[in-house]
C-alpha cells in the first residue's frame, strides 16, 4: 500500500529556512511526478512545486520562485522541499503528493497524498 509521510515542518521566524521531507513507501518514485502543495487556513489548496520523474522538469509557483527548491533522492525514496527566506504568507499545511506516469502535478489528478505537515512563519 502506498504511503507518503511528510516531516521537517515547524515554527520559523520570517527570513528563516526549513527543509521538508517526503518519504514514500509501497512504491518507488522513479515513475511518479512528485509535488508539494499547501493549504492555508480559509484558503484552497494550491500547488507549490513539482519535480518530473526524470528530474528534468522543475515547476514552482510564482510566489515561491527563487526561494524554494525541490529535489529528490531516489535511493532514499524521498523528496525534499528546501524553503528559504520564508514569509508569514508561507504559513500553511504542506502536503506531498505523487502522480503516476505524469510529468506535471495537477491538484485534481494526484494519485497518492500525505497527511500534511504544518509550517508556521511568525516572529
Amino acid at each position: 500500500q502506498a504511503h507518503l509521510v511528510e516531516s521537517g515542518g515547524g515554527l520559523v521566524q520570517p527570513g528563516g529556512s526549513l527543509r521538508l521531507f517526503c518519504t514514500a513507501s509501497g512504491f518507488t518514485l522513479d515513475h511518479y511526478a512528485m509535488g508539494w502543495f499547501r493549504q492555508a487556513p480559509g484558503k484552497e489548496r494550491e500547488g507549490v512545486s513539482c519535480i518530473s520523474p526524470d528530474e528534468d522538469r522543475l515547476d514552482y509557483a510564482d510566489s515561491v520562485k527563487g526561494r524554494f527548491t525541490i529535489s529528490k533522492d531516489s535511493a532514499k525514496n524521498t523528496v525534499y522541499l528546501q524553503m528559504d527566506d520564508l514569509k508569514p504568507e508561507d504559513t500553511a499545511n504542506y502536503y506531498c503528493a505523487a502522480s503516476f506516469l505524469e510529468r506535471h502535478c495537477k491538484l485534481e489528478a494526484m494519485d497518492h497524498w500525505g497527511k500534511g505537515i504544518l509550517v508556521t512563519v511568525s516572529s
